[in-house]
């Protein structure tokens, strides 16, 4: 009678739990990795894809000889003896042993049959190229969730969805069901407009750069002008997206988008755009140009001391003249320059793909004291991101038009939108422009010695000093050394920035920055088909 009570009682109030627990036993459900769509080059060069890994688990009380156990998974895992021995003692009931193991690595795992260790499927990143692109590419985590770059800003569409598989096993512990309840979905390709051979160019300049003027860091890029697509954007120092550990966070940060500086002289050329379109300046009008300049309480000087000239708006440009330069800023005036400068996209993103992108710093003109038109003309006291000045230039080398530079090309086949951009200045004016910064690398010009056989090249280069962080004051010892220009100059098809953060030995741009962007050049130029002059 006592017997056929607690048999009712366990079947009216204790079955569905008794049940429950009698499938977990019999019922085994498995995820199945959805899969994370590939990178590619714009010739569908593989920069990042998926494989497929698995993790590695374990059931620590199921486990009868932990020491032994340990010594037989320690190599193949790739710990130590007495790290893993820690996790198999562990009091829990479930501990990872290893993360996204190589399938290879993981089936030599399986063949041992170690009772209570079990391989769950997952995939893992590969980067086929390592150091390529890391810094624009970044990298996922163990997870599988972007973390950096491009993984982490198109997460949503490179990441697909895990589906499941319900496995029925027998008393014996064999399956006799395999269900799939839910379908995994691989995540979509991505192709950019980089060209891997261009950008592999690239990063040995920028490597080249760092054996001669060890610097704290360099960026270049490369751009068509009239699209604003980028064709290789490279940092250095490099970093393996396989080991993303092994690298310092500063050489990890994609320095394009995220770095701002002071232009220095390559600002100049925006505000003669200004002067130009605002008719107060002509190519041809002469200044009269003491060696010096006093504006309010500062005194401008030249790069290097000269006496009384006589130069003409092109000429100063050609030049890198301060004193010019600020002649031609107080006939444009401040609040006309205050607009020019926003009008070439300084102070905000350019809306790139790309995450973690800054706006670069331009002061309010509320904000400006006396002797800021001394200093904002010529480059100094306003910031930029390496990005933001080749969309500025690519303005004038297209004819006037700034447009949001461009990286991803298409979506899983599907073409991204080509930008449209506004008009910022005029054709002729964008024209008078061109042949002004062509003046740069001619005789006479602060880089002269930049020149490829068969092309015009036009530019400009930098030398702008960094500000202590300790005093707020520019320093005498560190520097940025940049050059931003383009070819052919009549109709340019190629642009290229070079900005090297704290070279040591030479500070110029002419001596550290020109010299990298007349190399990219030299190959880009026929590599891509560019006929000489355009």
């Amino acid at each position: 009678m006592i017997a056929a009570s607690r048999a009712a009682w366990l079947g009216a109030v204790k079955g569905e739990s008794l049940q429950a627990v009698a499938s977990t036993q019999q019922v085994e459900v498995l995820k199945v990795p959805g899969g994370r769509g590939a990178i590619t080059d714009r010739n569908g060069v593989e920069l990042a894809v998926s494989e497929p890994a698995d993790d590695v688990a374990v059931t620590p009380y199921l486990i009868k000889k932990p020491l032994a156990v340990a010594r037989r998974l320690a190599p193949l895992i790739g710990t130590t003896e007495d790290k893993l021995l820690a996790k198999l003692e562990e009091k829990g009931g479930f501990v990872y042993l290893a993360r996204n193991l190589p399938g290879a690595q993981s089936a030599k795992i399986k063949k041992l049959d170690i009772a209570g260790l079990q391989l769950i499927p997952s995939s893992r990143r590969e980067y086929p190229r390592k150091w390529m692109a890391s810094q624009v590419l970044g990298w996922v985590g163990t997870d599988g969730e972007g973390l950096a770059g491009l993984e982490y800003a198109k997460d949503a569409i490179l990441r697909g969805s895990d589906g499941e598989r319900r496995i029925v096993k027998d008393a014996l512990g064999e399956p006799i069901v395999l269900q799939e309840t839910k379908r995994s979905t691989r995540g979509k390709d991505l192709r950019l407009t980089l060209d891997a051979e261009l950008q592999g160019k690239v990063e040995n300049v920028l490597a080249e750069i760092g054996v001669a003027w060890r610097p704290k860091g360099a960026t270049a890029l490369v751009m068509d002008p009239y699209s604003n697509t980028i064709l290789a954007l490279a940092n250095w120092p490099r970093v393996d997206a396989n080991d993303r550990a092994g690298a310092p966070d500063y050489a990890a940060q994609n320095r394009a988008v995220g770095f701002n500086y002071e232009p220095g002289s390559t600002f100049k050329p925006f505000t003669v755009a200004g002067a130009l379109e605002e008719k107060v300046v002509t190519p041809t009008d002469v200044f009269h140009l003491p060696p010096t300049i006093e504006v309010a309480d500062r005194t401008i000087k030249e790069a290097h001391e000269r006496g009384p000239v006589d130069l003409t708006t092109t000429q100063i440009l050609a030049q890198s003249s301060n004193v010019g330069t600020v002649r031609i800023g107080e006939r444009l005036g401040a609040t006309r320059f205050d607009r020019w400068v926003r009008r070439f996209g300084f102070g905000r993103p350019t809306g790139i793909e790309l995450p973690g992108e800054e706006s670069g710093q331009v002061l309010k003109r509320a904000a400006y004291s006396g002797s800021s038109m001394g200093n904002l003309p010529i480059g100094q006291g306003e910031s930029v991101t390496p990005l933001q000045l080749a969309a500025a230039y690519a303005a004038i080398a297209n004819g006037g038009i700034l447009r949001r530079p461009r990286i991803i090309a298409d979506i899983d086949g599907e073409r991204t939108a080509s930008p449209r951009g506004e008009r910022v200045i005029s054709a002729s004016t964008a024209a008078a422009l061109r042949t002004m910064l062509a003046g740069v690398v001619e005789a006479g010009g602060s880089a002269s010695e930049v020149a490829i056989p068969g092309y015009t090249l036009a530019g400009k280069t930098g030398t702008a000093n960094k500000i202590d962080s300790k005093t707020g004051e520019y320093s005498r010892t560190r520097f940025i050394a940049s050059f931003a220009g383009f070819a052919p100059a009549r109709r340019p098809k190629l642009l290229v920035t070079v900005m090297v953060d704290e070279p040591q030995g030479e500070i110029y741009g002419a001596q550290v920055a020109a010299p990298a962007f007349q190399e990219i050049m030299r190959f880009a130029l026929p590599y891509l088909g560019v006929s000489p002059n355009g």
